[in-house]
């Protein structure tokens, strides 16, 4: 009975692993895809306004309408997928996504395991305090409790200044739990941020820590697919789609590369 149960159990995650590693459809200028008519981006459904759940479940905001618009230009159909922010990066590399388009950081960490389009924006890790709060720079995070979400940069930002670190699912959970009076800071994109505050949040930005490029993530073993996504980027940025999509949502165009 034993071994009849661990070959069943090693059949199904046979098949489960087969599953996951399926191939992908080819196209004539070498580029792959999971369906050859659509374009699989994920996105996590949890970062507004970058990314978040309508009421009828569908997923919506700035980086989803960037990955609808880059599908439009490769004349595919687009497909956003939710996948859970901390989980996004393995889901492109083990083929869950033909990409991933959800305000992920150019680092060199990430860069070891997929590739990287060109920016599609230009963001960077701000202090978020209660208003009430006497912390103005990271020189005042030293030995400070700050929040920040799994799976992000700020994380590794946060350890610079402190070894008090607790981490949350999602940027915005992390502001909600600030805002209700917990921890001393969160760390976060200045615009997710600014937008928690205009929502009532009860938080104030403080320093500004540094500069960084968000770009869309790609499996590092198709570097066509990656060739025409920069291609697609570069055109939606001469033709000021992707400045009015930022508009749209953020009233500033945050696409455009600082001075």
């Amino acid at each position: 009975m034993k071994m009849k149960t661990k070959l069943v159990l090693s059949s199904l995650f046979l098949l489960v692993f087969l599953g996951g590693c399926a191939e992908k459809d080819r196209l004539e200028d070498g580029s792959k895809l999971i369906d050859k008519d659509t374009f699989v981006f994920a996105a996590s459904g949890e970062f507004k306004p970058f990314s978040y759940v309508e009421n009828d479940m569908t997923l919506t905001g700035f980086d989803v309408e960037v990955g609808r618009a880059v599908a439009k230009e490769l004349g595919l159909e687009p497909v956003a997928k939710r996948i859970k922010f901390k989980g996004i990066v393995e889901g492109v590399k083990t083929g869950r996504a033909d990409a991933a388009v959800a305000s992920h950081t150019i680092n060199p960490q990430r860069s070891k395991h997929v590739a990287f389009s060109t920016p599609y924006y230009y963001s960077g890790p701000q202090i978020f305090v209660r208003p009430d709060s006497k912390i103005k720079t990271v020189d005042d995070l030293k030995g400070k409790e700050v929040a920040v979400a799994k799976g992000s940069t700020y994380a590794s930002t946060a350890e610079k200044y402190t070894g008090n670190i607790k981490m949350y699912d999602s940027d915005i959970t992390a502001l909600k739990a600030l805002s209700g009076g917990r921890h001393d800071a969160v760390i976060t994109d200045f615009v997710t941020g600014k937008t928690a505050a205009k929502e009532g949040f009860k938080i104030e930005g403080r320093q500004l820590i540094e500069r960084s490029e968000q770009a869309i993530v790609l499996p590092q073993d198709n570097p066509q697919l990656l060739k025409r996504v920069n291609e697609a980027l570069e055109n939606l940025r001469q033709d000021g789609t992707l400045s009015k999509i930022s508009k749209e949502y953020f009233g500033q165009d945050i696409t455009t590369k600082p001075e």
